[in-house]
């Protein structure tokens, strides 16, 4: 094959949507991709019959770059319920949206999970975060999530510490809520605005769907590259590939070692554990968090409860999430969920089938301040060499595509007599 107008080296989320614009401009493009299936962390595979996640994953229908780059009724999008039970004190406690649950309002506002005043505050920022629009909320003085809970919008210790950290800290997978406020912000209002989302058969059709845009050869699997030295890139096998133009869509690591002084080079871990229960132990599609903080779980979901072909019709996929990378062995690691899992379903949980541990390393990359300041990262590194991925905009699948396109602009700029 002749060598193409623009390389592209990674087929996640970014570099997808990279090559997606670039072969709408009439560019040819090829892909390289290290791994055997396109997608990057958003990856399913099939266990026994169940769909496992490369983590526990979800969709916000309110991202404004996936409602551009994504046929939503395509995907066959499943929602959770928009709230959550709250395990905390030996019981569970709905805390539900009342704008979209009004029956369910009178048990959150008398549930201990924060004050009555916290409840309104909630109201308060939901419809104040509504009315700004994103590049405003990129614009507001950047600091912690956890400083925006406390001084910027007065919530009580009680609300943060047994809500907002098991539920912002199983997004950000960082409970100390150090992550940038303005991406506190800017996922509350994408949860305020649209739902929170499963596709039919696993989050792996997402990519799978931006592959199909492409022309079949565009993307080359199992190509991983070496090195990359000017406009040409090494493969493991020793092969050379070279472009006018490379975009390198990578994780940060990976990028900071192709082309170095990619920052932040840092991200956040997480460890989910899929069981194969007989049953669903929740009566709803819904998120349970740990609001008493105690234990390695930080929050569990029954994916088969959302969406369809999660799970055979006779079973239920349960999803164990622990944030962080845990000091214990694997087997010690199983052994505590599990009897947390008990203690919170009862000893029918003991007889939960175990069907993989699925370890991340790098889930996300690191958001703390200054992250977000400024909002997004330049794509060009100089004309002709291109980097994109949630680690330049921001950690989220909105981020990635949103770098994706930063880049495909960039590479057609430069070209541009």
């Amino acid at each position: 094959m002749s060598d193409p107008d623009v390389l592209v080296i990674g087929a996640g989320l970014a570099g997808l949507a990279c090559a997606r614009r670039l072969h709408r401009r009439n560019l040819s493009v090829r892909v390289l991709e290290a791994s055997d299936r396109v997608g990057g962390r958003v990856r399913t595979e099939e266990v026994d019959g169940f769909r496992v996640d490369r983590g526990f994953q979800v969709m916000l229908t309110a991202y404004p770059e996936a409602e551009l780059a994504l046929d939503y009724e395509a995907l066959d999008f499943h929602a959770f319920y928009d709230g959550a039970l709250v395990r905390y004190e030996g019981d569970f406690h709905r805390i539900a949206d009342p704008f979209r649950h009004p029956f369910d309002a009178p048990r959150t506002l008398f549930s201990p999970i924060g004050t009555a005043a916290d409840k309104l505050r909630v109201a308060r920022i939901r419809r104040r975060l509504r009315r700004r629009t994103v590049p405003e909320i990129m614009e507001r003085d950047e600091t912690t999530a956890l400083e925006a809970l406390r001084a910027r919008w007065k919530f009580s210790a009680s609300m943060i510490d047994r809500f907002f950290r098991p539920f912002f800290g199983g997004i950000f997978f960082d409970r100390s809520l150090g992550a940038s406020s303005r991406m506190f912000e800017f996922l509350f209002k994408m949860f305020a605005e649209g739902r929170t989302v499963l596709p039919a058969g696993g989050m792996d059709r997402i990519p799978r769907q931006m592959r199909a845009a492409l022309p079949e050869a565009t993307v080359r699997l199992n190509a991983k590259v070496e090195s990359l030295d000017g406009q040409t890139a090494t493969l493991e096998a020793g092969e050379t590939i070279g472009a006018p133009s490379v975009v390198v869509a990578t994780e940060a690591p990976e990028a900071d070692r192709l082309v170095g002084d990619v920052a932040p080079v840092e991200g956040r871990s997480t460890v989910c554990l899929y069981f194969d229960a007989p049953s669903s132990p929740l009566d709803a599609p819904i998120l349970v968090l740990n609001g008493d903080g105690v234990g390695p779980l930080n929050n569990v979901a029954v994916p088969s409860d959302v969406a369809p072909g999660y799970a055979p019709d006779d079973r239920a996929l349960v999803a164990a999430v622990v944030v962080g990378t845990p000091a214990e062995s694997e087997e010690a690691l199983r052994r505590a969920v599990r009897e947390q899992l008990i203690d919170w379903f009862g000893l029918e949980a003991g007889g939960w089938t175990h069907l993989r541990t699925v370890h991340v390393p790098y889930a996300l990359p690191e958001q703390a301040p200054p992250f977000l300041s400024p909002p997004r990262r330049e794509a060009r590194r100089r004309p002709g060499l291109y980097v994109c991925g949630d680690h330049r905009h921001t950690g989220s699948i909105n981020g990635a595509i949103a770098s994706g396109r930063a880049a495909a602009r960039a590479v057609v700029a430069d070209r541009t007599p």
